[in-house]
Order: structure tokens, then C-alpha cells, then sequence
């Protein structure tokens, strides 16, 4: 599985557009094939900041999305709308639930 975790400070002036941009990307991207979710929220600490959560089933997924042109129109839609560069980490990961219980 694939983790991708991003966020961006937000301008003020651009919070309510911005929120409303990152939740239809996502529900946008949750309809991609090999995605598991894909979710906004704003972060409880910081009103100003997004953060993107999104789980993908391999890598192969990841490059169709961002192939997209919809998700690069996001990218620099979002990035007008931001205090500096939004921040992205792409992580493979395994779900070691199971391993844990037993």
C-alpha cells in the first residue's frame, strides 16, 4: 500500500475556497482505480493548515493519478491559494494490525 500525506498553510483570504477545492479533489480521486481513500481535513491546531490523507493500492495508482490532468490542475490551483509550496511525503507501507494481536 501507498501513503500519501500532504498539507498547506492557507491565506486567509483563500481558507473557504481552498477547503472546498481539497474536498472535491478527493472525492474526485476516491473514484480512481486503486484508490482506498482519499480524504481533506483541517488540522485541529492549526485553522489555516489542510492536510491531505491518502491511502492508494501501489505505486502504479499513484503515477495514474498524477497523471491526471485534473490533479495537476489541483496542485496549481492549491498552490495559489497558500503561505509557501504545499508539503507531500509518498510512504510504502504494510498493515501489521494482524501481527500485532497475535
Amino acid at each position: 500500500m501507498i501513503i500519501i500525506t500532504g498539507s498547506a498553510i492557507l491565506k486567509p483570504e483563500t481558507r473557504d475556497a481552498a477547503i472546498v477545492l481539497g474536498a472535491e479533489h478527493s472525492a474526485r480521486s476516491r473514484a480512481e482505480p486503486g484508490c482506498i481513500a482519499h480524504n481533506v481535513h483541517i488540522d485541529a491546531e492549526d485553522p489555516r493548515r489542510l492536510v491531505f490523507l491518502e491511502l492508494w493500492a501501489d505505486l502504479a495508482s499513484v503515477k495514474t493519478h498524477f497523471a491526471v490532468p485534473a490533479s495537476g490542475a489541483f496542485v496549481r490551483a492549491l498552490s495559489g491559494m497558500t503561505q509557501g509550496p504545499p508539503e507531500m511525503k509518498i510512504f510504502e507501507a504494510e498493515d501489521v494490525t494482524a501481527a500485532l494481536r497475535g
